[in-house]
């Protein structure tokens, strides 16, 4: 190839990048909301980390107002918490299993 098909094939491939950029941006704005709600609910979880007192003293009124139904949901909220270590123990042992074959 001489310098004038290089030069050319350069360009080509310049132009080329640019249209794989621009498509690859409008690709993306697909995942933008679905990552901008999964962004907030890391934040509102990492502000229940560092502030337990609120969430804490939310249901100790719940429980001094209204213990019955204070029980039934904690009973409902510990089967789902056993529930989900469960099925988080499962999937990382089926992940070992696959890593280890």
């Amino acid at each position: 190839m001489n310098h004038h098909e290089l030069m050319l094939r350069r360009q080509q491939l310049l132009v080329r990048s640019a249209q794989l950029r621009l498509s690859l941006a409008d690709q993306v704005q697909v995942y933008k909301r679905p990552l901008a709600i999964a962004n907030q609910v890391r934040s509102g979880l990492q502000w229940l980390y560092r502030n337990p007192q609120w969430p804490l003293g939310a249901l100790m009124i719940l429980v001094v107002l209204r213990p019955r139904r204070a029980l039934g949901w904690g009973g409902r909220l510990w089967w789902a918490w056993r529930l989900f270590q469960r099925t988080k123990n499962w999937v990382e042992t089926l992940l070992q299993q696959r890593n280890s074959s």
